[in-house]
Formats: structure tokens, C-alpha cells, sequence
């Protein structure tokens, strides 16, 4: 079989892959009907602008102004070589997003007895062992790419195999990988983002975006049908074809002079104008459904939350107040504490015996000349814990202030 041949399958509207199916090919679990799920999950996050907007949004917040932890020598030492612990925690986040979980790779030292490195794995990159017979999944595969039948299509025989996350097994395995899977009805092997339900109006948006690129590219075509009475042979037919596309066709010809010679006028061509039908009023209309379906797929209360202005509104200082504390304790909090949770715990098993306390400064929509530092901790976090990294914060603020 051809190792790019699941590219070329269009997809289909009700499609199993596009709501995440799990199925078995020998030990590796395929994510899709083609195995191709999480890069279906890009696409769509590439091409339709509204979504994206969405999901860096969202991600922004979620990442709010960085990592705050007390005591602070326990991030001097960065997770890898390659990220700092901000920038692990932005990959994540945007995974934790997107894909609905996220992958880190935990190296112990040589003397098994705690971690020191801490490495992002690319969430589309990774397949599950098929699970033993007590129902745990004892491991999982990692490859750049993945054929539809859950072959490897890397430049080594196998794709590296790295054991679940296990502290008890630290011995025997150097590098475990920690995988955070939210629970999700009927999804044993993968998580599905929390906008899943409007994956297939995502990829509305997409169409209509193609149907009016279609629309500008090929102008000539929707607005006007050329009959010629030549009688001529298929060559003869398709280099008239090719004359008029060529003079006529594109963005660039639209209000091109249409001039034509024949030697009489019974062999002049029939120039026809077809009725538009009201068709840009249909796709402005689905626009605005899809643009309203996405954003509340997204939890997004207010458009003005990601700079859309709507008919009607106001914009005033305080409603984007409100919209924004809304979207912060419903959407963006729930995620901030979860991935805490992990890089808290991750943490421990680093420096134990250490009460680790770590949050995230969030972004101030507003600025109101004032210094006000909100800081969310962890849901294991002990009450006013965020209070105290909150003065911490500020007390930086005044000495670099004096």
C-alpha cells in the first residue's frame, strides 16, 4: 500500500474518525478511522480562522503572564534542555486545549531515585499499546507520522515504545511517560477536545471559506454560460474553452472587455447570464450561524472577548468585565488547575519533603493604572495560597519600582 494513500480519502460529513473511534491493529490502538484524528484536529485548527482565533485565546489566557511557585529554586533548573518550565507549560496547554490531553516524558536519574527531566511530547505523535488483560494500558508508541492501519511510517524499524507513567517501575524504566487523559464517555484509549461537538460545523467554515475562494478564482464560471455553435471537434472545442478561461477567468480579469469574431451572425455564440439566486445572502447567513456555533462550541460568552464587534452591542468597560470573569472561572480556571496539578506532582517526586506551591499570574484585560495581581492556584492548593504568591508578586513590583 502506498504510505500516503489515507492523505487522498476525502472525508465524509458522519466520518467515525472525525469523533475520535478507537480501534486495534495488533498492539498499537488507532485514533480514527484512518488513524489520522489528531491531524484532522490540526487541519481544521489551520483553516478555519474563527476557530483558531478560539483556540489562541483561549491558550493565552490559559497561559496567563507565567508560572509563579514558592519556594522559586525548585524551577531554577529548567524541565529539558530545550524548554524552560513556561514553555513546557505553553505546549501543554495548547495540547490540553486542542486535543482534549497531553503527553511528558518523566527521566529519572541514574540512581532511580527521582526525576530530572521532564520533556513535551507532541500529543498527534502518540498511539496506545492495546491494553492488558486487567484493562491498563501498559505503554505507548511514538512516531512522527502514522499510516492508517497503525503502522509506523518512520526512519527506524519500530517507533520508540516508552511504559506508562509508574513510580512503582522506576528501576527497571528510566523514562515513563505521563499521560493525561480526561474521563470521556466511551473513549478508553484517547481524550476528545471539549469542543468536539462542533467539529463538524469547523469544518463548515472551511467550505464556505473555499466556496467563495472558488468563487473569486473561477468568476467566470457562476455568472455566465457560453454556448458556440461551431460544431467543431473535441481539440476544437477545449481550445476555445482554454481561450476564454485564460482572457476571462480570475480575480484579477473581473471587468475584462468580452469581444468575440465569427464570420456570420449564425455562428455567433449564445452568451447567457446565470441569476445569482440569492446565493451570497445564503452564505453570509451560514457564516454568521457557523461564527455563533464555534464561539459557543468555545464557551465564549462575548465576541468582544476575542476583539469581534456585534450589531448591537455597546462595548462598554464593565460588560467586558463581566464576560471576561465569566469566561475566566468557567473555561480558562478549570484548565489552569489541572495542568498545575500535574507540574505540582511532577515537581514533588523532583524535591520531596518540599511543599511546593505553584500558580499562574493572570492576564489583567484591562488596564486601569493600578497593580492587581490575581494569581490561580492549583485545586490541591491550601486556601489562600494564591494570596500568598499574589504578595509575593507585588512585593517584586515595589522594588523594582524603587
Amino acid at each position: 500500500m502506498d504510505k500516503h494513500f489515507f492523505k487522498s480519502i476525502p472525508y465524509k460529513v458522519d466520518s467515525p474518525r472525525k469523533r475520535g473511534s478507537e480501534g486495534y491493529e495488533k498492539d498499537v490502538v488507532k485514533f480514527g478511522e484512518y488513524n489520522d484524528f489528531p491531524n484532522h484536529i490540526v487541519d481544521l485548527y489551520n483553516n478555519s480562522s474563527i476557530h483558531e482565533t478560539c483556540v489562541n485565546a483561549i491558550v493565552e489566557a490559559i497561559k496567563g503572564d507565567g508560572l509563579v511557585v514558592e519556594p522559586e529554586f525548585v524551577m531554577e533548573q529548567p524541565p529539558s534542555p530545550d524548554d524552560t518550565w513556561n514553555d513546557l507549560f505553553a505546549k501543554v496547554a495548547l495540547d490540553y486545549y486542542l486535543f482534549g490531553g497531553f503527553y511528558i516524558e518523566v527521566v529519572y536519574n541514574k540512581l532511580r531515585t527521582k526525576p530530572t527531566h521532564f520533556y513535551h511530547v507532541p500529543f498527534a505523535n502518540v498511539r496506545a499499546k492495546k491494553c492488558n488483560h486487567r484493562g491498563k494500558i501498559e505503554g505507548y508508541y511514538i512516531a512522527h507520522e502514522w499510516l492508517p492501519r497503525g503502522e509506523y511510517m518512520t526512519d527506524a524499524e519500530d517507533a520508540l515504545y516508552i511504559p506508562t507513567f509508574d513510580t512503582n517501575k522506576k528501576e527497571e524504566q528510566p523514562s515513563q511517560l505521563y499521560a493525561y487523559h480526561p474521563y470521556h464517555p466511551l473513549q478508553k484509549y484517547y481524550p476528545l477536545p471539549k469542543y468536539v461537538g462542533a467539529l463538524k460545523v469547523i469544518e463548515l467554515d472551511t467550505e464556505v471559506d473555499n466556496w467563495h475562494v472558488s468563487n473569486i478564482q473561477n468568476g467566470l464560471t457562476p455568472s455566465i454560460a457560453i454556448t458556440t455553435f461551431t460544431n467543431g471537434t473535441e481539440e476544437d472545442r477545449r481550445a476555445i474553452e482554454n481561450q476564454l478561461r485564460l482572457q476571462f477567468q480570475g480575480s484579477g480579469n473581473a471587468g475584462q472587455m468580452f469581444y468575440m469574431d465569427v464570420d456570420s451572425p449564425e455562428n455567433k455564440p449564445q452568451i447567457e447570464a446565470i441569476q445569482n439566486n440569492g446565493g451570497d445572502t445564503y452564505y453570509t447567513t451560514i457564516n454568521d450561524m457557523v461564527v455563533q456555533k464555534i464561539l459557543t462550541a468555545h464557551r465564549i460568552t462575548s465576541p468582544m472577548l476575542l476583539g469581534i464587534k456585534t450589531e448591537g452591542q455597546l462595548g462598554g468597560a464593565q460588560e467586558m468585565l463581566d464576560a471576561y470573569t465569566l469566561f475566566m472561572n468557567m473555561v480558562i480556571k478549570p484548565y489552569q488547575q489541572d495542568i498545575l496539578a500535574v507540574f505540582e506532582e511532577l515537581l514533588t517526586l523532583k524535591y520531596p519533603n518540599i511543599d511546593i506551591v505553584l500558580g499562574v499570574e493572570q492576564k489583567a484585560i484591562l488596564d486601569t493604572g493600578e497593580v492587581e495581581v490575581d494569581v490561580i492556584t492549583s485545586k490541591e492548593a491550601d486556601a489562600g495560597e494564591d494570596t500568598m504568591l499574589e504578595d509575593n508578586i507585588e512585593e517584586q513590583i515595589d522594588e523594582n519600582t524603587l
